[in-house]
């Protein structure tokens, strides 16, 4: 058995390192990613923004938290890696009442995308953004 998630989106905060007990660096970080379309019933738009909870470890972790800030754009591969209680995302209550998921990703690959200035990326790699971060910090619970 084999799983593999690629996830392309913007960063929520800026990242977050630790130490293992035995040296081994951890960084965290959250991703947003962004879908929008055009709802066939109300012809408006809607916008549908999906949080992950990354992990990376090693060397890779220490230059994730030297380079990376919020509203950067990366590229991430990895696994998930399920709630030990639901099997399932992690699930949140937000401060509007709104039951809300993350995903926990463990990274295997971290790519910064854009400049170290640029939040967006214009390359050939037809990624595409509905507008940066989409929520604000505030509403992610970690």
């Amino acid at each position: 058995m084999y799983q593999k998630i690629i996830i392309v989106g913007n960063l929520g905060r800026d990242p977050e390192m630790r130490y293992m007990p035995d040296g081994t660096a951890v960084t965290s970080f959250s991703v947003a990613t962004n879908r929008r379309w055009t709802d066939r019933a109300t012809g408006q738009p809607v916008d549908e923004t999906t949080w992950f909870r990354v992990s990376v470890w090693g060397r890779q972790a220490e230059t994730a938290n030297q380079y990376l800030s919020r509203g950067r754009k990366v590229l991430v591969e990895g696994v998930i890696t399920p709630d030990r209680n639901t099997g399932g995302p992690r699930l949140w209550t937000a401060q509007d009442g709104t039951v809300r998921a993350s995903f926990e990703v463990r990274a295997d690959s971290v790519r910064f995308i854009g400049g170290r200035d640029e939040g967006g990326y214009d390359g050939d790699g037809g990624y595409e953004d509905a507008g940066g971060a989409a929520q604000e910090e505030d509403e992610i619970p970690f």
